[in-house]
């Protein structure tokens, strides 16, 4: 019963969907939401907008520096292993070279390097991403399949500080949506 409970005490308004018949309508919308205040909204689109993702306020990739960090982990990890086999656990002098003979250690560095940053890479996008996510509360709304027939979507979301569903649904409206969409958490 408690489960119950929680579950209808959630709001079910995950935001607005406005729908727009052009990428260039979608873009000034989404700037003048920008200046107006809003901060928590998405687009959706066919194909990649030029400036959209800054407008709608990605601008910070953590990506590339994690890949960094797997990247020079992996390459120190690659040194130390062979390092510590060659001169401490396992000392054998080969031809006279020094047991810390580095330049033998690049070739298993550099490839123990690569390999962790492109896994990083990897798990990292696919983290950042939200991925695996089987599920978002746009897919509960009907017209969001037209999405793949040219059509272009922004979603402010209910979270949003600003959000007041008349004033955002007006908003939206004034400033060229086609059709304005409740978008919920779940279907009933």
């Amino acid at each position: 019963m408690e489960h119950a409970q929680r579950a209808t005490s959630l709001p079910r308004l995950y935001g607005l969907l406005a729908e727009f018949d052009s990428p260039e309508r979608l873009l000034e919308a989404a700037r003048q939401s920008r200046q107006a205040g809003y901060r928590r909204m998405d687009a959706y689109t066919p194909f990649p907008i030029e400036g959209l993702a800054e407008v709608v306020g990605f601008r910070f990739n953590l990506l590339p520096w994690l890949v960094l960090a797997g990247g020079t982990a992996g390459a120190c990890g690659g040194y130390f292993m062979q390092w510590f086999s060659a001169a401490v656990n396992y000392p054998i002098n080969v031809g006279g070279r020094p047991l810390n003979s580095w330049p033998s250690f690049v070739p298993i560095t550099f490839e123990l390097g690569v390999l962790l940053a492109s896994l990083t890479a990897l798990i990292g996008m696919a983290m950042l991403c939200g991925l695996p996510r089987p599920y978002h509360p746009v897919f509960n709304s009907p017209i969001f399949s037209l999405e793949t027939k040219g059509k272009f979507f922004l979603c402010i979301e209910a979270t949003d500080p600003q959000f007041e569903i008349r004033q955002t649904w007006q908003f939206l409206v004034r400033h060229g949506a086609v059709g304005v969409f409740e978008v919920e958490h779940w279907k009933r």
